[in-house]
């Protein structure tokens, strides 16, 4: 294989590019804007393509197609299946492209949409290049500890009253470049370790891996600009690994042992409250550590849940939750009160169909029924985190303080 070196375009990285016999076409786009999209069709319409690749995983082609698919999303199943997490910044990536696409007067995935059209229109089959979302997001997940977590969390809500502040076109050239995705972790992540590895190298191969799969003698296709360097430089790569990049991450081994560390040394601490001193004292002491123990805990679980304007039924569960399920590490406080919320205030047609636009403002997350849900399960589950480790200094100090 061999790739040229010459722009086919004067201002847009345009590329003809050989894959054995095969000739493949390739276009780097911005994200959001219209010329993109003119370009596109206009490619499409002379090329004639045998197919269309577009920079899209399986997930996000299906709700091209069927837009109000998600309508139908049962938000107790996904709470279930402890998706939650993903879902929500699914709708965080939508949030930003969309205000990015209203300030610019144009439909967020306008060049993907047009290609997608253009390829139908021309008889052209479609392939979706792009690796499942789900999973470049799980694969970046694994690589952040618990601070960094947490200052995710803090960074996503900041986010969410921004709505009102003039969108600098620097900040909407950034987006054309990179992306809703790649935006969204590189402001939150703040040059974390080995996230543009997984971010976008690891796409870049494998958007070219799947590029040789796709049927046809000739290929047209279409990805973020941002990505076109990096998946020239591996044109001519003769072997990836797919399933390595499909692979989730295992959590690393201290993640699993902090993990059961943390219930254990709690558990360790409450029973020592009883044994320790006096024994006039030792039970009076014992249960000031529970009782600790449990106001921390719950207390900022339910705080959570209240700053989210969960259901006093949500509020009384993440009370109750949060000091026991802060001792399983198999399950969080955010699954119990999520799942109340959801069960208590379960979300109507007209929820998920207000969702592009409660999305776009702060008051919208908070009065929407499903991203409410969203925020219980988020808050809750920062607060419980939260309530851990204050929960643990007062049970040190409770065993070894004076």
């Amino acid at each position: 294989m061999s790739a040229a070196e010459t722009s086919l375009h004067p201002t847009e990285p345009v590329y003809r590019l050989q894959q054995g016999d095969r000739e493949v076409i390739l276009i780097g786009t911005a994200h959001i804007s219209q010329a993109s999209a003119d370009l596109v069709t206009e490619m499409i319409q002379k090329e004639q393509p045998d197919t269309v690749c577009v920079e899209l995983c399986n997930t996000r082609y299906q709700t091209l197609l069927n837009p109000d698919a998600w309508k139908k999303t049962d938000i107790v199943q996904v709470i279930k299946q402890k998706r939650t997490f993903v879902l929500f910044l699914n709708f965080m990536l939508s949030s930003i492209q969309r205000r990015m696409a209203k300030d610019m007067n144009v439909t967020p995935g306008l060049e993907m949409q047009a290609a997608i059209d253009e390829a139908k229109a021309q008889n052209a089959e479609v392939a979706t290049i792009d690796r499942e979302v789900r999973t470049t997001l799980q694969r970046v997940w694994g690589l952040m500890g618990f601070w960094t977590k947490m200052k995710l969390f803090n960074q996503i809500l900041l986010g969410l009253f921004e709505e009102e502040e003039d969108v600098s076109e620097a900040h909407i050239e950034a987006l054309k470049e990179k992306g809703a995705l790649e935006m969204l972790l590189q402001e939150m992540g703040d040059q974390l370790p080995g996230v543009k590895e997984r971010l976008i190298d690891e796409r870049d191969l494998y958007m070219v891996e799947k590029i040789r799969q796709a049927p046809g003698q000739k290929l047209l296709a279409v990805v973020g600009a941002g990505h076109v360097p990096g998946m020239m430089k591996h044109w001519n790569d003769t072997t990836i690994d797919m399933n390595e990049l499909d692979r989730l991450p295992n959590p690393s081994p201290w993640t699993t042992l902090l993990k059961w560390a943390i219930p254990l040394v709690v558990m360790v601490l409450l029973v020592a409250g009883f044994l320790k001193g006096d024994p006039s004292t030792a039970l009076a002491r014992g249960m000031n550590g529970i009782i600790g123990w449990i106001v921390v805990n719950g207390g900022l679980a339910a705080l959570g849940a209240l700053i989210a304007f969960g259901h006093p039924l949500t509020i009384i569960a993440s009370f109750i939750a949060a000091p026991i399920t802060s001792l399983n590490p198999l399950i969080g406080v955010g699954y119990v009160s999520g799942l109340v919320e959801a069960l208590v205030r379960r979300p109507t047609v007209e929820a998920f169909e207000d969702l592009p636009e409660a999305i776009l403002t702060a008051k919208g997350w908070w009065n929407n029924q499903v991203t409410r849900i969203l925020l219980v399960f988020i808050l809750s589950s920062v607060g419980s985190s939260i309530g851990t480790f204050v929960g643990y200094g007062w049970l040190i100090d409770n065993v070894f303080g004076k």
